[in-house]
Parts: C-alpha cells; structure tokens; sequence
C-alpha cells in the first residue's frame, strides 16, 4: 500500500478541509461517508466509522433496545 507522507489542506470557514482524492478512494470515502474524529497526541485522527452492528450500545441505550422502541412506535400508529 502506497501512503501519502505529508497533504496539506487548508481549513475553511466552518472548520471544514478537502481529504486528498488520492486518500479518499483508496479509504472509500465518499459524499455522505461518516467519519470517527478524535484528538491524537500528534493532531487529529479522522477515520471511516464502522456501523452499528445490533446489540451495540449507543449512548446509554443499546441499538437493539433502540430498534425494539421504534417497534413499538410504529404498530401503535398502524
């Protein structure tokens, strides 16, 4: 795998920068992709999020006690 040793991008209004081409179609990384950000001690480290998998806690509630709820929600508007 070939990486890129050093981009530069410049931050824009909002906080926002332009990942590489090169970086986001070798990560698939496209419009709409969600991305995990967390500080790093040598800057930011931007990452693809994974998805949720069922029984994955969210929060403080699980994502199938989340989905059970929506269940629920939606047979009493039926």
């Amino acid at each position: 795998m070939t990486r890129i040793e050093l981009s530069k991008v410049k931050v824009k209004r909002k906080g926002q920068v332009t990942i590489p081409v090169e970086l986001r179609q070798r990560l698939k990384i496209e419009e709409g992709s969600m991305l995990d950000v967390r500080e790093h001690d040598q800057g930011i480290l931007l990452k693809p999020a994974r998805p949720l998998e069922g029984g994955e806690v969210v929060g403080t509630e699980s994502y199938k006690k989340i989905l059970q709820e929506l269940d629920s929600v939606r047979k009493k508007w039926r």
